[in-house]
């Protein structure tokens, strides 16, 4: 056999081979078109689309298209769907990610900065991964507001009665409860039609959710008072992201923490521009009587560090970080 030969029939074995296949991976999330989940989850799969072609693929389907935030959450375990977005409903997942729905508790996202490298890669996450998931990154749900169709929002005690939908996540009943409304957990997809037919009178959200999903549409009041910041995570399954590859999970997940850049700004931009989209809108807006909220959040802080392992732990942390934000 004579050494050119060889060489042919070693380029026509390489050529015949089969090349790697693409891993295609499926990015879920209840975000609307608009909204700043989907810029956020499209945006990281631009990224990993450049960065690994040929390696990975990563395709985001919004507004519910996979699932739920309860499905979504579901099917990572089971490794139907590989990334979510996932936000309040975590606390149903781990008692420790009740901590951010503790009201007040979180000034800015400089602070939320802070909370993420001493506590949530720490204390939340371990326990995200305790329960078959992991925290790939932090992104943003925002800071939440209220709008209803019955009257300005200015103290605890004009919520009493309201029929108000909150997402999934014992804590933000209890506080809601608390203040004197009638709360009640919906999937974000059908709340549009809930407070269109008068089934809930009113819902909580950051502003872009409520103006990508439409609701000045069909609410007429727009309360302001920040009540709750909301992180969103990007979470996996962690038996399913295991078994992949070990440089493109690390690869991924690099991507994923640098993609919070953008997230945060994103974010700022859509406070500073929306609030204004929705006066024109028709919104009547007010600011509440912050203080009177505070007040009427006290024993909601009672109950979440007397019910969760280390939750006092958390919060004292929290807020002592607070500083200098």
């Amino acid at each position: 056999m004579n050494a050119k030969w060889l060489l042919t029939a070693v380029l026509a074995s390489a050529l015949a081979a089969p090349a790697l296949a693409e891993t295609e991976l499926k990015f879920g999330h209840v975000g609307e078109p608009g909204s700043l989940f989907e810029a956020s989850a499209n945006e990281f799969a631009k990224r990993v689309n450049a960065k690994m072609a040929g390696k990975v693929k990563v395709s985001a389907f919004g507004s519910s298209q996979l699932g739920k935030d309860e499905d979504l959450v579901k099917k990572l375990k089971l490794g139907t769907v590989d990334f979510a977005l996932p936000s309040t409903v975590m606390s149903s997942v781990a008692p420790e990610f009740g901590l951010f729905e503790m009201p007040y508790l979180v000034k800015n996202r400089d602070h939320m900065k802070k909370i993420e490298k001493e506590i949530v890669w720490t204390w939340i996450g371990a326990a995200a991964e305790a329960k078959g998931y992991r925290i790939l990154a932090v992104w943003e749900n925002g800071f939440r507001h209220i709008t209803n169709n019955r009257k300005p929002i200015v103290t605890p005690a004009d919520l009493a009665g309201v029929k108000l939908r909150v997402p999934g996540g014992q804590w933000r009943v209890k506080m809601f409860k608390g203040y004197g409304a009638n709360p009640s957990p919906m999937a974000f997809s059908e709340v549009f039609t809930a407070l269109k037919t008068g089934v809930m009178d009113a819902q909580e959200n950051p502003l872009i959710q409520i103006y990508s999903a439409k609701f000045q549409e069909v609410q007429k009041y727009l309360s302001l008072p920040s009540h709750v910041y909301t992180p969103a995570y990007v979470v996996v399954g962690k038996e399913k992201w295991d078994a992949m590859d070990k440089a493109q999970r690390d690869q991924i997940e690099a991507i994923a923490k640098e993609t919070q850049a953008f997230v945060y700004e994103q974010a700022a931009k859509f406070d500073d521009e929306l609030l204004g989209k929705l006066k024109a809108a028709g919104m009547q807006v007010n600011e509440p009587n912050r203080a009177a909220f505070v007040e009427a959040s006290k024993p909601i802080y009672e109950e979440f560090s007397k019910a969760v392992p280390r939750a006092k732990e958390m919060i004292d942390k929290a807020l002592s970080l607070a500083s200098g934000s």
